[in-house]
């Protein structure tokens, strides 16, 4: 799942692959803004085929967290 997520954020969100890590902080380490976070959810549900709730947001700090949530969710 981690890679898939990855991916996701290589490609579309041309994010350099080697800052991404399940420890890295979205907004912090990966420069990640609202609307960046908000097409990042977009894409995974699309992906992932899961809904995300607008509460859903506030509890993705770091890359893992993305992940985990997807996991539960799929």
């Amino acid at each position: 799942m981690f890679e898939k997520l990855k991916d996701i954020l290589v490609e579309e969100l041309s994010l350099n692959p080697d800052d991404i890590t399940p420890d890295a902080e979205l907004a912090k380490d990966l420069g990640i803004n609202s609307l960046e976070l908000a097409d990042l959810v977009l894409l995974c549900e699309d992906e992932f085929g899961i809904e995300f709730d607008e509460d859903d947001l506030h509890q993705f700090i770091t890359v893992d967290d993305v992940v985990k949530f997807i996991e539960a969710k799929a």
